[in-house]
């Protein structure tokens, strides 16, 4: 009888009559990516719990995300008692597999900290590009938004979470005039068109998401006491309500794992294993920008002895250059009821290495839940035949956990008290406030000290009318008509008595007719 694992790597299925012996995916070949395709129903879920179980008893720590909430069972042992024990009894027995029933070494983490531990990571940490592409912005946005991250690392200013950018973004549409002679043209829409995404965003439950303690990716990639890698399951069924978020989220965490790790090379097994679970949301209305980042992850991570397997409906789902790097490939079912439908069945088909012994198209339409049709990377990388192969069945249970079994769980995990708790050191929108009080204080003291001469001048006056005594104003003195002297002779009163005649009118006539008579005489 076969187990998990075999001599050249993980126990996939077999067969009898008209399937293959035994396919097993090689571990030498586990970080050259795969893909996990078919219809709904099909029993893609139970090739993802198998993979994942394999890797982990190889000791190779695993990243999944539980779309639908039934993947929890993995930290369980699956039971005699079930009703899935006989099917799955008699699979076993028909593949050759040693059905023993075992619980995994699992890690729950969940963006909102309600069914896992949370999961963290700055703005800093996601970068501009796919935060552009987390808020959908246009080119001039996205410019706005680059701008802002490069001054707040020259002016030292850490963006942790949403509070931050926010700030930052007030930050630089003040001081868009002078920005925009270094860095181009500022606009005030593109920075409130910004700020409405980012709002956005927040009641997506974006908050919970940004800020620290940011997640450790050597938290992950860790193994159990008994030398299994450790199983780490996103709780995504309410990530999926926001599914820009949750496929940025993963792409920031591939990411990552490209830039931290060092080059290995091709190693006898993978360090870390990443399912990629409803990818066609990664590659959905996605810029080319983006489409040829997640390429070159692809292509360049490999050596970093990280295998990246996505996990999809449709092949057609996936990019034809990232498509062409995925070497290890389980088919299930596909509905071919439109003519488009046909037409990717036969794209298909086209995939893969041909077998003389059948159809591979006609294979794909009639596999049944829990069969598929397989390829595995052979010696020297080459692409296996492909075949038609029962799925094994699982060794832990298939299907959710209960909630008391889910926090015995996270009880019993380190991590608890690392991450739970969250924390708020001072960080751009902190320091921005404390610039911007700073330098209204300073403009408060300015203008107090440019105020302060005159206060001071019409303070003194004031003291000095208050304090001064007055002087009393002498009463002014009763003008009378000074009386002629005794001593005035009687020609000067005469002659001032004829003056006043003179200012009389009767005076002037007087004169005038002196005045004539001498003119005459003469």
């Amino acid at each position: 009888m076969t187990g998990v694992l075999t001599e050249t790597g993980l126990f996939v299925g077999g067969g009898g009559a008209g399937y293959a012996v035994a396919q097993d995916l090689a571990l030498k070949y586990g970080n050259r990516h795969g893909l996990v395709a078919g219809a709904t129903g099909t029993g893609k879920t139970v090739t993802l719990q198998i993979l994942a179980e394999g890797f982990s008893a190889a000791g190779v720590p695993v990243f999944m995300a539980d779309v639908k909430g039934d993947l929890g069972g993995i930290a369980m042992p699956g039971s005699a008692l079930g009703k899935l024990h006989e099917p799955f009894l008699k699979r076993a027995q028909t593949i050759g597999f040693d059905l023993t029933y075992r619980a995994y070494p699992v890690t729950f983490w969940d963006m909102f900290g309600q069914q896992g531990h949370p999961v963290r990571t700055t703005i800093s940490d996601m970068g501009p590009l796919l935060l552009a592409r987390l808020l959908d912005l246009s080119e001039a946005q996205e410019g706005v938004l680059n701008i802002a991250f490069h001054l707040a690392d020259a002016e030292g200013l850490a963006l942790l979470d949403l509070e931050d950018l926010r700030a930052m973004l007030v930050y630089v549409g003040e001081q868009a005039d002078a920005l925009s002679l270094r860095y181009g043209n500022i606009s005030s829409r593109s920075v409130g068109a910004i700020q409405r995404q980012l709002l956005v965003l927040e009641n997506q439950g974006a908050a919970h998401f940004f800020g620290e303690p940011a997640l450790d990716l050597a938290d992950m990639m860790t193994c159990a006491p008994d030398g299994r890698g450790q199983i780490n399951i996103l709780a995504a069924d309410k990530l999926m309500s926001s599914p820009r978020l949750y496929a940025t989220f993963l792409l920031w965490l591939l990411s990552e794992l490209f830039e931290e790790l060092p080059e290995v090379g091709d190693p006898d097994k993978p360090r870390f294993v990443f399912f990629f679970d409803e990818a066609h949301l990664l590659f959905d209305d996605a810029p080319k920008a983006l489409i040829d980042k997640v390429e070159q992850v692809a292509r360049l991570i490999r050596s970093k002895g990280v295998g990246v397997y996505f996990i999809t409906q449709n092949p057609a789902d996936v990019p034809e250059a990232i498509l062409g790097q995925l070497g290890n490939r389980v088919q299930h079912a596909l509905r071919a009821f439109t003519a488009k439908d046909q037409k990717d069945l036969r794209r298909a088909a086209e995939n893969y290495r041909p077998n003389p012994r059948f159809e591979t198209e006609t294979a794909i339409k009639e596999v049944g839940t829990g069969e598929a049709v397989t390829s595995f990377l052979q010696p020297k990388g080459v692409p296996g035949v492909v075949e038609r192969t029962l799925v094994r069945p699982p060794q832990s249970r298939l299907g959710p956990i209960t909630a008391e079994e889910r926090r015995a769980v996270l009880m019993a995990s380190p991590f608890g008290g690392k991450y739970d708790t969250p924390l708020d050191r001072e960080s751009a929108s902190e320091i921005l406030a404390a610039r911007a009080q700073k330098a209204a204080e300073d403009a408060a003291a300015a203008d107090h000290a440019a105020q302060a001469p005159e206060a001071r001048a019409k303070l003194e006056f004031t003291r000095a009318r208050r304090f001064t005594p007055i002087k009393p104003t002498p009463a002014p003195r009763k003008t009378t008509a000074r009386r002629s002297s005794r001593s005035d002779s009687i020609a000067e009163v005469f002659g001032k008595s004829l003056a006043r005649q003179l200012a009389t009118k009767a005076g002037q006539q007087i004169v005038r007719g002196l005045l004539g008579s001498l003119f005459k005489a003469r």
